[in-house]
């Protein structure tokens, strides 16, 4: 089985073959570890990330088409948003709590120019922002943070992530829905 191509080994995995899984997994997890932890940057994590990627190559294994580009590619391109996923889902839980300079400003007493209704308001609106923001999928977050928070063009952003312009549209039209519907169930109006 070593002998097999890649796309030979996917077509056995395609029909059930666990042993061409391992054949896949042997081939590529070391290479694929060096990649995710490099994003990551924490071991444990990276093992995971690399073990969620082979479920998810023998889970949807018939959705790898040939035809389209090689399985390294798509093998790749999975563990890399699972990696990204991840480092962004660490990067919203923390924003969840005030950092260190929104302790302060709160714990700061009131000056003569401080208008403390509306930075109360606006601090207000900021935590709803964010809490709105972790209802959304991690892809359609991500296409969110590239496009608003990166200054990204939907084709930019679909070069960037390796994935169709239609699937980035999708995410960002579906995001923008689920994003005004949590912020206006939170009280706040688009204008």
């Amino acid at each position: 089985m070593k002998n097999l191509a890649d796309e030979q080994l996917m077509a056995q995995v395609v029909a059930g073959d666990s042993a061409a899984l391992e054949t896949l997994y042997d081939r590529y997890a070391a290479s694929l570890m060096g990649v995710v932890l490099r994003i990551v940057k924490e071991r444990p994590a990276a093992e995971e990330i690399v073990q969620e990627t082979f479920w998810r190559v023998w889970d949807k294994a018939d959705g790898f088409d040939a035809d389209r580009g090689k399985f390294s590619t798509w093998m790749y391109s999975i563990g890399r948003r699972l990696a990204i996923d991840y480092t962004r889902r660490q990067k919203i839980r923390p924003q969840a709590a005030r950092s260190e300079a929104e302790e302060e400003i709160m714990l700061r007493e009131p000056d003569g120019e401080t208008n403390v209704v509306e930075t109360a308001a606006l601090h207000f609106e900021q935590e709803r922002v964010r809490s709105a923001l972790t209802e959304l999928s991690p892809e359609q977050y991500e296409v969110i943070e590239l496009a608003y928070f990166k200054g990204l063009t939907r084709r930019e952003i679909a070069e960037e992530i390796d994935t169709p312009l239609g699937t980035i549209h999708t995410r960002a039209r579906l995001g923008l829905q689920k994003l005004r519907s949590a912020l206006e169930g939170a009280g706040m109006k688009h204008e």
